[in-house]
């Protein structure tokens, strides 16, 4: 989920690594289910992150399988291997960057799935990343991209000041040379690079109150916000003042009786020739 802080809109602070801990336990779940592995599988994660959605996946494959995480970020890096240990999962992680994948002669070619989750819209070359991908593909693997299109976003009631707020998180995508609208060209960005796309969805994110998910996701969004406060405040994207009343305002949504959110990650699969 990560790549080098500057480019990576919510920086490596404890809070940030609270919040991936808190995303993970939302979407792992409806992840794993989309992407169906079967058990045995060589698997590439590109842009692991802390290694949690990693262990996942290798416990998924099995014994008999192997899966190996990518990560640019050294603290990312660390975190993803002590969740290995941790757990006890057989998942190697590496260093490098996934916008020139690190291969050995006999990788390129040989996996039989690469994936990358949330990784696309923190890069400047998301191309560049999934050309990478199908390179690492045996003919015949898989390519999966699960990533967001922030322009999904909605609130209901929507919550005093939430819109401006939103509009300023989108823009401070901009601001680091990134897109936050990158999910709606998954699959125009695999057929770019030679696979074959085959498969396109969406993965909810959302929950309205009532809903056990509903306080979790509400705080996942306060934490993607909070750590983009630099970013917005400091380039004037918003004033402070705005952004905190919004805030608060979407702090006290969390106690709506009717509130709803309703989101999702656009989701693709492509074949290698």
């Amino acid at each position: 989920m990560m790549t080098s802080a500057s480019h990576y809109l919510h920086g490596v602070s404890e809070a940030e690594q609270q919040r991936l801990d808190l995303l993970n336990s939302l979407s792992n779940e409806a992840s794993l289910e989309a992407i169906d592995l079967r058990g045995g599988e060589r698997v590439l994660d590109v842009g692991c992150g802390t290694g949690v959605f990693t262990c996942v996946l290798a416990r998924a494959v099995g014994p008999t399988g192997c899966v190996v995480g990518v990560e640019r970020d050294d603290q990312q890096l660390a975190a993803a291997r002590n969740q290995a240990k941790r757990t006890g999962v057989a998942a190697a992680f590496r260093a490098g960057s996934a916008e020139e994948l690190s291969l050995d002669a006999d990788e390129t070619g040989s996996y039989d799935v690469a994936h990358a989750r949330f990784l696309l819209e923190h890069v400047h070359q998301p191309e560049r990343v999934v050309a990478e991908m199908v390179r690492a593909v045996r003919p015949g693997g898989r390519v999966v991209l699960q990533d967001d299109d922030h322009d999904l976003m909605r609130l209901w009631p929507e919550p005093p000041g939430f819109a401006p707020l939103w509009k300023a998180y989108i823009r401070a995508y901009d601001k680091l040379g990134n897109d936050p609208f990158v999910g709606r060209r998954l699959v125009a960005m695999l057929h770019a690079a030679g696979a074959k796309p085959v498969r396109n969805d969406w993965i909810f994110f959302g929950a309205c109150q009532g809903n056990p998910a509903f306080v979790p996701v509400i705080d996942n969004m306060l934490g993607i916000i909070e750590t983009a406060r630099r970013v917005i405040v400091d380039t004037g994207l918003l004033e402070k003042s705005s952004f905190d009343a919004a805030m608060t305002a979407l702090e006290d949504f969390k106690q709506q009786p009717d509130g709803a959110m309703w989101f999702a990650t656009a989701w693709a699969e492509a074949r290698i020739p």
